[in-house]
């Protein structure tokens, strides 16, 4: 079914811990928001996996309640879009049943293989990097693919496709299996041809099972539509129209106004990126950083600190346990927080809380999370500022990185929602940092991708121009500077020690 006259979009976000969908009308309003839990599963170290059965329920109830309390009757919504981690894999049948649980993209059980490949050639790395403009992180298809066909030769006998969690989710919302070029391009694949790589699945062992990778298209296509199945559990009309959709960084950066040459556009969600966006790919700094394929022949330059809200989170329940269960939890350790000087009173946190390590401003798989210069004097109120600060210096480090000469910030994930994080930020980065209006921007560049390739915008780039502008402006102050500048001398004294040891 296609309603060309429609006017209102669902887009859908599916992030790891998280599924989010909304309503939007063209001009990128929101009308409606609708999230669930999906928790992720840590069977053994460095294992992350989520469970695909919660995951495709919560697809269903999230895109359900958006629909039911958007106030708009759902002959009314046009298409679908979607968007949600990426790479990692997700092995399915045939019949579009998973055969085992969905590898995230953090999980780092490849390892092994990537140490016998660097092993056998120790420039591989780098010759990846040359062809992806990524460093490879062990959660990437490619590896995790090696890995599956080396250690579960029984479930890869009966596996029809190897996906990504968007993918998979199209899948069993319209019965194709396919994926886009932001993902294509970074399993690793190619980032010049925007593609898969023959080469890089050569080098990966895997030629035998290439037939596994679905085709590419373009994210701001149509391929398939709802089946009569997925409509009646979602309230929407069979065959009404899924976008091929695009990974959630791209769909981000769509949804947040980014789409353009020169603009940087930062997520402090889960994890912690800086980026800007190109009109050719770009490979510099080498082997450091990621680089992404978007939609309209963009490429989105970025650094990555891995770890960013996951901080807060974890210092919640680790070191305020009795506020975790608390609504307002995030106010009270901002109070706490706000009550200490700049510099946490000598007190540093390095941010490095994921277990894949970080990539930037340097690659370092063994790079973990510490406070450094702890004493007795220092409670709650510092050991949470250090936190929020310990962030805030991080994205000055992969904005450093970057090289980025400009003077505007677009700063969109769950940590711009706090006024007092945005405005440290502002000041450490002594930019104007932008807030855009809204939350879900995955979900709003996901829906304006099914906008375009359903004919209502020239193209995906106007698209996401018609939702620049607006939201929040924090200024820098100056007056801040001095002191931000101290504590970022000893936050990179105490890095430079960590990494050192490492």
């Amino acid at each position: 079914m296609r309603n060309s006259m429609a006017k209102y979009f669902l887009g859908l976000d599916a992030g790891s811990t998280l599924c989010k969908a909304a309503v939007f009308d063209l001009a990128g309003r929101q009308f409606s928001e609708a999230k669930r839990r999906t928790p992720m599963s840590r069977p053994h170290a460095g294992w992350c996996e989520l469970d695909p059965e919660i995951c495709w329920h919560a697809v269903l109830e999230v895109i359900s309640e958006a629909v039911d309390t958007c106030g708009i009757p759902p002959a009314e919504i046009g298409g679908i879009g979607i968007s949600a981690a990426m790479v990692g894999a997700w092995v399915v049948d045939a019949a579009g049943n998973a055969l085992r649980p969905g590898i995230n993209w953090e999980d780092s059980r490849s390892q092994t293989i990537l140490n016998r490949m660097i092993a056998a050639d120790p420039a591989v790395m780098s010759k990846i990097f040359q062809s992806s403009g990524s460093v490879l992180q062990q959660g990437c298809t490619l590896p995790v693919l090696a890995w599956l066909v080396e250690n579960e030769p029984e479930v890869m006998a009966r596996a029809a496709h190897v996906l990504s969690y968007k993918d998979f989710i199209r899948l069993k919302l319209t019965g194709l299996a396919a994926t886009d070029r932001s993902e294509a391009s970074v399993i690793p694949g190619s980032a010049r041809q925007r593609q898969r790589s023959a080469g890089m699945i050569t080098l990966f062992g895997l030629d035998d099972h290439a037939r596994l990778l679905p085709p590419v298209f373009d994210s701001e296509t149509t391929q398939s539509g709802l089946t009569a199945e997925a409509a009646a559990m979602t309230g929407l009309a069979e065959g009404l129209p899924v976008a091929i959709g695009a990974g959630d960084v791209a769909a981000t950066v769509i949804g947040a106004g980014g789409l353009a040459a020169g603009v940087a556009t930062a997520v402090l969600g889960t994890t912690c990126m800086v980026g800007i966006c190109h009109d050719r790919p770009v490979f510099t700094p080498p082997d450091l950083g990621l680089l992404f394929s978007l939609p309209g022949d963009v490429w989105y330059r970025s650094m990555v600190n891995v770890a960013g809200t996951l901080n807060l989170d974890w210092a919640i329940g680790a070191l305020a346990p009795d506020l975790a269960g608390l609504a307002d939890r995030y106010q009270q350790v901002t109070a706490l927080a706000e009550a200490v000087p700049i510099g946490a009173r000598d007190l540093v946190y390095l941010p490095y809380l994921s277990e894949s390590g970080i990539i930037a401003p340097v690659v370092s798989l063994d790079a973990r999370a510490q406070f450094a210069g702890l004493t007795s004097r220092h409670g709650r109120p510092e050991l949470f500022r250090a936190i929020f600060e310990g962030v805030a210096l991080a994205l000055r480090d992969l904005f450093d990185a970057l090289d980025f000469d400009g003077n505007r910030v677009v700063l969109t994930g769950g940590g711009s929602q706090s006024p007092f994080w945005t405005q440290m930020i502002a000041d450490v980065l002594q930019r104007q940092v932008v807030v855009p209006e809204g939350t879900q921007f995955g979900a709003r560049g996901a829906a304006l991708l099914a906008a375009t390739a359903l004919g209502h915008f020239a193209d995906i780039r106007a698209a996401s121009r018609s939702v620049a502008g607006g939201g929040l402006t924090y200024q820098p102050n100056a007056e801040m500077k001095e002191a931000y500048d101290a504590a970022l001398r000893r936050y990179r004294q105490h890095r430079d020690r960590l990494l050192a040891g490492n």
